[in-house]
C-alpha cells in the first residue's frame, strides 16, 4: 500500500483516535482545533486511504482467562514459496495466534500465542503445530510479565 503524506492536523487527529477510538466527532474536533464537519472529512479521507484500517476494543487477556502469551519461534525444513505459504495458510485459521511475523535470523516465524494455560498451549502444539507439514523446530518462550502493550503508532 501506498504511504500517505499527512498534515499537522492528521497526526493529531490520528494521534487522538489512537487513544480513543470512541470520542465524539465533537470532541474530537474540539481537541484537534478543526469544525465538526472538517473533522470528519479528514476523519473520512484517512479511513478511505487506508490510514485508519478500522476500529476495535482493546481486551483484557488474564480478565478473560486468557493469561498466558508465549512467542514462539518456528523453523520450517524448507525455504521455498509453496512451504512458506502452506504454513502462512494454515496459521491464518488458530485463533490462539494473535500475530505471525515472518521473520530474519535463527528463526522464520514469530509467533504471538495467547491461551488460558500450560496445558492449553500443549494442546496448540501437539494438535496444531506439530501437524503441519515441514516444520524443522519450535521454541517457546513464554511471556513473565507484560512491561509494555501500546497500540499507538508514533507520529
Amino acid at each position: 500500500m501506498k504511504q500517505v503524506s499527512l498534515d499537522n492536523f492528521d497526526r493529531k487527529i490520528l494521534q487522538v483516535l489512537q487513544q480513543d477510538g470512541r470520542i465524539s466527532n465533537q470532541q474530537l474536533a474540539e481537541q484537534v482545533g478543526l469544525s465538526p464537519a472538517a473533522c470528519w472529512r479528514r476523519v473520512r479521507a484517512l479511513e478511505e486511504k487506508g490510514a485508519i484500517a478500522g476500529y476495535a476494543a482493546l481486551l483484557d487477556p488474564e480478565t478473560l482467562g486468557q493469561g498466558l502469551s508465549v512467542f514462539v519461534l518456528v523453523s520450517l525444513q524448507r525455504h521455498n514459496i509453496d512451504s512458506t505459504e502452506e504454513f502462512e495458510q494454515e496459521v491464518l485459521n488458530y485463533p490462539e495466534v494473535l500475530q505471525c511475523y515472518a521473520v530474519t535470523g535463527n528463526a522464520d516465524f514469530v509467533l504471538r500465542v495467547v491461551v488460558p494455560d500450560m496445558g492449553s498451549y500443549d494442546r496448540f502444539l501437539n494438535e496444531k503445530i506439530f501437524t503441519l507439514k515441514g516444520i524443522a523446530q519450535v521454541h517457546s518462550n513464554f511471556g513473565l510479565r507484560q512491561i509494555k502493550n501500546s497500540h499507538a503508532l508514533p507520529l
